[in-house]
């Protein structure tokens, strides 16, 4: 928990809109216990007197709206991201005419309507989908706000690597055939995806949690990724005019095994520019080299245009 609001805490563009008290004015206070309580945290640790907070106020609002994160034992850093996002969603969104569906390796809220988190951190998927039999062609948009990258390596990779794996054209055969309203009836089909809407702030998940003979191990595979100049435009659609460059500014660390492990958080200080390592209370400085680890699980790129 504490690394990734840690990591959330650092995005200068969330921090700015806490700060600035606009969020006072969108929230919904039947369902915004979690998102003041936030809110709260926020100020402390840009405007509080004190070398380090305790998030403990936050974490006994949250896990009353969501049980499954009431105790301290470890939660999945994703999955505790992706209710945080959620949450916060839900109590400051205006209804909107857009509905989105959830996608494959790509994790999305549920339900409609705009809020600073969809500005933020929703970007858009489209799957282009062509029947092998009569060739007809037909896109399905998908929203997301965290990307699941497969790591294609059990050694060592980059993550243009996982990009790769994750945008490369797929077959759709036997089991996983779709139904084409053409022909009819189900049918073997290729898939493609590419973004149709990048988002100003994109987050990666690398799926280091992975199945092997019936059997669920975690790859400590070393990803290597970019600290500026992530370039999307290779999997970026013809029709979307957002920016294509990124810049890291967080990393949330998963140390240990499936049984036990450990969360720690690198985030970069959006005015000294310098990185520090949040470990729990523990808070260092360190060099750039530093940032580049195999314990790398949640990846926090922002656009170079902000």
């Amino acid at each position: 928990m504490n690394a990734v609001l840690q990591c959330l805490c650092s995005l200068t563009p969330l921090v700015q809109y806490f700060l600035s008290g606009k969020w006072n004015t969108a929230l919904h206070q039947e369902i915004g216990e979690s998102a003041t309580a936030f809110g709260c945290l926020v100020s402390d640790m840009w405007l509080g007197e004190f070398d380090f907070v305790s998030p403990e106020a936050f974490h006994s609002v949250f896990g009353k709206r969501h049980p499954a994160f009431s105790s301290k034992t470890q939660h999945d850093a994703q999955e505790f991201l992706i209710c945080v996002l959620d949450d916060l969603h839900e109590a400051f969104k205006q209804p909107s005419q857009e509905r989105w569906s959830s996608a494959a390796g790509a994790s999305t809220r549920s339900s409609s309507g705009t809020s600073i988190i969809t500005h933020l951190f929703e970007g858009q998927l489209s799957y282009a989908i062509r029947c092998l039999t009569c060739k007809a062609l037909s896109d399905k948009p998908e929203s997301f706000t965290v990307l699941s990258l497969p790591i294609p390596s059990t050694r060592v990779c980059s993550l243009q690597d996982c990009l790769e794996c994750f945008f490369q054209p797929d077959t759709l055969t036997r089991n996983n055939q779709i139904y084409c309203h053409w022909c009819g009836s189900n049918q073997d089909a290729t898939v493609t995806a590419s973004i149709t809407k990048a988002p100003q702030i994109i987050i990666f998940h690398l799926k280091r949690f992975a199945w092997q003979d019936k059997n669920r191990r975690k790859l400590s595979t070393t990803v290597c990724y970019p600290f500026s100049d992530l370039d999307l435009s290779p999997y970026i659609s013809t029709s979307c005019n957002n920016n294509t460059e990124y810049s890291l500014c967080a990393v949330v660390n998963h140390a240990g095994d499936l049984d036990y492990g450990h969360y720690t958080a690198f985030c970069k200080h959006s005015i000294t520019q310098h990185w520090y390592s949040f470990d729990d209370a523990q808070v260092t400085k360190i060099p750039d080299s530093a940032v580049q680890a195999d314990t790398a699980y949640l990846l926090f790129y922002i656009s170079q245009d902000y």
